[in-house]
């Protein structure tokens, strides 16, 4: 695996930092800033928005740059406007740096994630897109359980000091470490058009892939949002259990990633079928068993576990359907990813407006995944051919075989 691929692992660490470190500064920036829990939720909202608008068209601006120059382009503006956030004076400054900072954000995931694949052969693409990932998962593991022990002991804005200070490493490592092609692709490929690129990612193999990774996150988002008024409010841990619990999901996170990293290439609907199955399990047991705090805590990394490997093999689907989408296929998969990412803690904060109470948004996120299986199952049974279709095809075959067309070998053609 060429050492560029684990560079651009650590840019992503650092944002990925920065896209999850909410989930343990909520109620500190609500208390400072005076709104609510919910619009404190939104900032996690406003982010994933960012990134839902951001993906397709930063990589559209920058698909005739140096992909180098894209990214150092896109981890400059983040640095920015995280120092930016750390010095808001109200709740509309920091919504606006988190929208801002979510652009960035996409532009860089977009190009990391066409870059990454493009420098492997197709046997590692799959684990070339799991080490990006993986930046996410590590940052669950480490830079998100940090952020919220800075959060409890400097207040919120250390953290986004942190996140801030942490990139800079990150952008003198992509400087020095990853090549300068254009736009993901090789340096001397020829560039495919727009209109062809997004003819494939429009197609009908591809539409319920990507509406499937939005409703997964959805409800990975939906639940990890909230996940610390959960523990505080209804499981009955302290504070302190918050940074540990982050730490949990992100452990499960990378394990997961690891894992579908080294069967998504060979077994991509295995893994995504049993995982949509499992996480529909998951969260619903959690949303029952909430109120105890080993079950809570026993839950919590294999839920990290399912969500990422899911995650991560939905993106190495897209990938392995859309070679003719060199470009635009990764900004594809970064906006199916974080639109549910806007969604799911939008509908929980809804649920918990409503009065549902803390587990109402892990509740939601097991209604989600239940889409997620409905569209599953309802894409296979609508691709699978009926039984007079199967003996039509079969004919076919056979006559094809038998009879060919010109210069066709007898048996070569399906």
């Amino acid at each position: 695996m060429p050492f560029a691929v684990y560079v651009l692992g650590l840019a992503v660490f650092a944002q990925g930092t920065s896209e999850f470190m909410l989930s343990g500064l909520l109620s500190g920036i609500a208390a400072d800033l005076g709104v609510s829990l919910s619009a404190a939720g939104l900032l996690t909202s406003a982010f994933a928005v960012g990134m839902v608008v951001g993906a397709p068209l930063m990589a559209l601006f920058s698909r005739a740059w140096p992909r180098r120059r894209a990214l150092l382009l896109f981890l400059a503006v983040f640095v920015a406007v995280h120092v930016v956030g750390a010095l808001s004076p109200g709740y509309g400054v920091l919504l606006a740096t988190r929208f801002v900072g979510a652009l960035a954000n996409a532009g860089f995931w977009a190009v990391a994630l066409s870059t990454a694949v493009a420098m492997v052969p197709d046997r590692l693409k799959g684990r070339a897109a799991a080490v990006v990932v993986g930046g996410v998962t590590i940052a669950c593991v480490v830079g998100v359980p940090a952020g919220a022990v800075l959060g409890e002991s400097w207040g919120w804005r250390s953290a986004f000091w942190a996140v801030a200070i942490v990139s800079l490493p990150a952008f003198v490592a992509v400087l020095r470490t990853v090549p300068g092609g254009r736009g993901g692709t090789d340096v001397d490929a020829d560039p495919v058009s727009v209109r062809e690129e997004l003819r494939v990612l429009t197609g009908p193999r591809l539409r319920p892939v990507l509406l499937t990774m939005a409703l997964v996150q959805g409800a990975t988002f939906c639940a990890f949002s909230y996940l610390e008024p959960l523990l505080t409010r209804e499981t009955g841990l302290g504070a302190g259990w918050v940074p540990v619990s982050l730490a949990l999901f992100g452990a499960g996170a990378f394990a997961g990633v690891t894992v579908a990293g080294r069967f998504a290439d060979a077994h991509p609907v295995a893994v995504v079928a049993t995982g949509l199955a499992a996480l529909t399990v998951g969260w619903s047991a959690l949303a029952l068993t909430a109120g105890s705090p080993v079950l809570t805590l026993g839950l919590i990394p294999l839920l990290g576990l399912l969500a990422f490997g899911t995650g991560t093999a939905l993106i190495t689907r897209v990938l392995g359907l859309a070679p003719g989408a060199p470009t635009l296929a990764g900004a594809f998969s970064t906006t199916a990813f974080n639109l549910g990412a806007t969604v799911g803690p939008w509908a929980g904060g809804l649920a918990l407006d409503a009065g549902f109470g803390y587990r109402a948004p892990v509740g939601v996120s097991a209604a989600l995944m239940v889409l997620a299986l409905l569209v599953a199952v309802t894409t296979a049974t609508s691709r699978r051919p009926r039984a007079g279709e199967r003996r039509l095809s079969a004919v076919n075959r056979c006559a094809r075989g038998r009879t060919g067309s010109p210069g066709e070998r007898p048996g070569t053609r399906l």
